[in-house]
């Protein structure tokens, strides 16, 4: 009884804790946080030009180039990988001893006359095979989180999307070259270098399929059925 009292005590103290813990920054937060401790210092103090000016982009290339700047991610992967192997064996072994006739009968009787002549035959045939397939299509705006001291930028972006209590948040990052941007400001998902996507889900379905708890697995290890 009392190690009941005791486990409830600290699975009550552990979820309190948890809920202690400080909120995470979403993405949009951390790059106002950003912004706020970096202020934009005017490049040319006291002169008449701007650089966000009304007409400083006439002439410039209008693809992302600076912290903050928005780029279409295109993401479309597709990942297949299938393994197959195919085994043989066979093998036979015989072996005749017998004696025709040697002072006695020709024919030996009894019930050990069968152990002279020895063969055996084994065949194995096996086959395996296992295949696996992941497929990941969808597009979302990201920004620039980072100029590279090449030129490179560092991407950032995340779409949250909750459908019936079904909660599905998707993260993407990696590097791109600037040229590799469309005029449009978009990119393929192949063209980013480190690339990383992250899938998290929360919900029914994510209830339904997550891992056992440590004390169900443990039984499943002990239990012979």
């Amino acid at each position: 009884m009392k190690l009941i009292v005791v486990a409830i005590a600290l699975t009550a103290t552990a979820a309190v804790a948890k809920d202690k813990e400080p909120r995470k920054l979403t993405p949009l937060e951390e790059m106002l946080e950003h912004q706020r401790a970096n202020p934009q210092v005017a490049a040319s103090p006291g002169s008449l030009y701007e650089e966000s000016g009304r007409f400083a982009d006439l002439a410039r290339d209008q693809r992302a180039a600076r912290v903050g700047d928005l780029v279409t991610i295109v993401v479309s992967d597709r990942a297949s990988a299938v393994s197959r192997g195919a085994t043989s064996a066979n093998r036979k072994s015989e072996v005749n001893a017998s004696v025709t006739a040697l002072g006695g009968p020709t024919r030996v009787a009894g019930p050990l006359s069968a152990l002279a002549q020895m063969g055996s035959d084994s065949k194995l045939d096996g086959a395996g095979e296992t295949s696996r397939e992941s497929s990941l299509t969808t597009t979302l705006s990201a920004y620039v989180k980072q100029v590279m001291p090449n030129g490179n930028l560092l991407l950032e972006g995340s779409k949250d999307v909750m459908v019936n209590s079904e909660r599905q948040k998707v993260i993407v990052r990696g590097l791109v070259r600037w040229n590799d941007l469309s005029p449009a400001n978009r990119v393929a998902s192949d063209r980013l270098a480190a690339l990383e996507v992250q899938i998290q889900g929360k919900g029914v379905v994510q209830d339904a399929i997550r891992r056992p708890n440590i004390l169900y697995r443990i039984l499943l290890g002990i239990l012979p059925f």
